[in-house]
């Protein structure tokens, strides 16, 4: 008796189904970034927040928008020879182009003592440390214990990455002196 394999639809509808479970996720933490980080600028308990471009946003993201354009292309070369219904080729590239300009849309970062806020995320300094070959355009920290999986890159102005670097530097710093230590704020709880 011949094992019979899973219907190539099946498989298809799981994978759209389980891109298009990311692709919401990914959206909700982008609206929360106007809730985490409401304020721009210098921050009371002496924290930074800055808002990217979309063209800062391009730079940043440039790794992940190629891997997300052989991902749209992938699947084209495997419907043809698993007799699978193109209708599922063409979700999984509409999910992934709502990902891609989901990117591409300006976000809002901040950095206090206790936190790193991206991307709609908090970042605990204790799981961060910044990357020992930092590039020119962006901040990259590393999530530790993620391996090449970790890498976090902060995008903006040139001025504004300038000021969180050395924030960050601060904050990762147990012996830094943070400019104005002031009541905590909710964002440093």
């Amino acid at each position: 008796m011949e094992p019979s394999l899973p219907s190539p639809d099946l498989f298809a509808s799981m994978a759209v189904a389980v891109l298009f479970v990311i692709v919401l996720w990914d959206a909700f933490w982008l609206t929360r970034q106007r809730l985490d980080v409401p304020t721009l600028g210098e921050l009371p308990n002496g924290g930074f927040a800055w808002e990217s471009e979309g063209a800062q946003e391009l730079i940043r993201q440039w790794g992940n928008l190629g891997s997300m354009a052989a991902m749209m292309v992938l699947p084209w070369g495997l419907v043809g020879v698993s007799n699978t219904n193109p209708a599922y080729a063409i979700a999984w590239d509409v999910c992934l182009g709502l990902h891609l300009i989901s990117l591409l849309v300006p976000k809002r970062y901040a950095v206090t003592r206790t936190h790193a806020f991206a991307d709609g995320q908090r970042y605990e300094w204790q799981r961060l440390r910044l990357s020992k070959r930092q590039p020119t355009r962006r901040i990259m920290l590393l999530r530790k214990g993620w391996g090449i999986f970790g890498p976090l890159p902060l995008g903006g102005a040139q001025n504004d990455l300038s000021i969180a670097r050395s924030r960050i530097e601060l904050a990762l710093d147990p012996d830094g002196k943070w400019p104005r230590d002031g009541p905590a704020t909710s964002e440093e709880e």
